[in-house]
């Protein structure tokens, strides 16, 4: 984008604006995540799962729809391999009868498809348990190995403000993300269910906003070597203009993906694809005004001591 080239703009003029910003938006996504909570998938607090396969091409959203009914409004149902669907309820009551319903209702909607079982499982509580457990303990093993790896990179250059700045970034967008999945939930005609694929997204909407933060990070130590009469605020902000058309370039070419997802992924991705925006957005904002800026205002109060 040349119309960023030479651009040279005051960022960090505005970092205690963008603190106020944050910090309302952070503590309303942990007032609605203690208040209202979170909608787990049947990954995380039990139930059926069957395999189906089908004969031809199905509409999975129809299928949940028509399925609704017997297997109550909790029900999934996803493309699953080559020719078969995914379908789970967090009802285990009646196996043999619900298969029997399932089965007819699908063959009912598509008589060509010629559905059969071709594998169930039940979800117990105790396995659910353990998959809560291990979503949590890979966001936050995600974390830890972030600081520490920045911790690392940037020892030399005062490696804890930058490991810091990162982590407290990192924290200000899946916590943003994960209170608007508290907020909206029921809100918005998309399903917010926290599940295996939503934590994925978590999981890579951490990796994207460490990858903004790091360029923007390496071009710092690369201006702290090369411009040493330059004060760290001057450097700071020279550092973000000069990444500035890279960041925007990456991020609405990211973000894009994501939104095309959203309109035409259908239902069962839409939810993986909302937390993948909203991450995107913040993950940009945050490299700027949290990492960066966190960085700068340590470095001013350790410098005044």
């Amino acid at each position: 984008m040349r119309v960023l080239h030479n651009l040279d703009f005051d960022f960090m003029a505005y970092r205690k604006q963008a603190y106020i910003f944050s910090l309302i938006l952070t503590s309303i996504a942990i007032v609605s995540l203690v208040v209202r909570g979170l909608a787990v998938g049947i990954d995380f607090k039990g139930g059926k799962e069957m395999v189906i396969g089908v004969s031809g091409t199905v509409d999975v959203n129809r299928i949940k729809a028509t399925l609704a009914p017997i297997l109550g409004s909790e029900v999934e149902v996803k493309a699953y391999g080559g020719s078969d669907i995914l379908v789970r309820s967090a009802s285990t009551e009646g196996n043999a009868s619900q298969e029997a319903a399932t089965l007819a209702a699908i063959n009912k909607l598509y008589p060509t498809a010629k559905a059969k079982m071709v594998g169930s499982d039940v979800v117990g509580p105790r396995f659910a348990e353990d998959m809560r457990q291990a979503g949590i303990y890979s966001v936050v093993a995600a974390l830890v190995m972030i600081f520490v790896y920045i911790l690392i990179r940037f020892y030399s250059y005062g490696g804890w403000q930058f490991g810091v700045g990162a982590l407290a970034a990192t924290f200000h967008d899946v916590t943003i993300t994960l209170g608007l999945f508290s907020l909206l939930n029921g809100l918005l005609p998309i399903p917010l269910q926290i599940d295996q694929t939503i934590i994925a997204a978590f999981l890579t909407i951490v990796g994207y906003s460490v990858n903004d933060t790091v360029i923007v990070f390496d071009r710092v130590r690369e201006y702290m070597h090369d411009l040493k009469s330059e004060t760290f605020y001057n450097i700071m902000n020279k550092a973000m203009n000069s990444t500035l058309s890279r960041t925007i370039i990456t991020s609405m070419t990211t973000l894009f993906s994501a939104i095309v997802l959203f309109i035409f992924g259908g239902e069962t991705i839409r939810g993986f694809a909302f937390a993948m925006s909203v991450g995107i957005l913040f993950g940009t904002y945050s490299s700027v005004y949290i990492a960066s800026a966190l960085v700068l205002d340590l470095k001013l109060r350790k410098s005044t001591k």
